[in-house]
């Protein structure tokens, strides 16, 4: 595993954040967080997935997946959770439907800072700090959580093939 603070520069930061918060953007609503129907719901935003963009704002990610320079992608997608009472847990999980995809990773993204994390199944956990990045192998089961102090934590999860 491996956390880079300050991943992107600073402009390029600031683009990308403030269009994710930005009341223009589009968020849609997902009935789950982990698998389709569980008892949660978040907000989410197709960047990329079956091999094919998906997303007219597929450039506000461009720098990320430049820097991250993998061979091929799998899917990007930003999650929005809303602001909770108290901090909730989605429950461990590999991304992609539960389907580990031999030597794939999952690189986290941090869109802003609030008392969030990513859980990791052997207890660590990494922080909601903005311009952060965690890459893991794609088999690592996690948790997300809602967080309680700001009204909405972003991430942007993107599933790759590292060269």
């Amino acid at each position: 595993m491996e956390v880079i603070d300050n991943f992107l520069d600073k402009d390029n930061f600031k683009i990308l954040q403030d269009n994710l918060l930005s009341y223009n953007f589009p968020w849609y609503l997902t009935d789950g967080v982990n698998v389709v129907g569980d008892e949660f719901f978040q907000f989410n935003h197709h960047f990329y997935k079956e091999f094919k963009i998906m997303s007219h704002l597929y450039d506000l990610v461009e720098p990320l997946i430049k820097k991250i320079d993998p061979i091929s992608l799998i899917r990007i997608k930003a999650n929005l959770l809303t602001k909770t009472e108290k901090i909730i847990e989605h429950g461990m999980h590999i991304d992609q439907s539960g389907k580990s995809i031999p030597k794939s990773k999952t690189a986290i993204f941090y869109c802003n800072s609030n008392n969030g994390y990513t859980k990791f199944e052997n207890g660590k956990k990494i922080e909601s700090i903005e311009n952060r990045l965690v890459i893991f192998n794609n088999n690592l089961y996690h948790s997300g959580s809602t967080c309680t102090d700001k009204k909405v934590r972003i991430v942007i999860n993107i599933n790759y093939f590292p060269r």
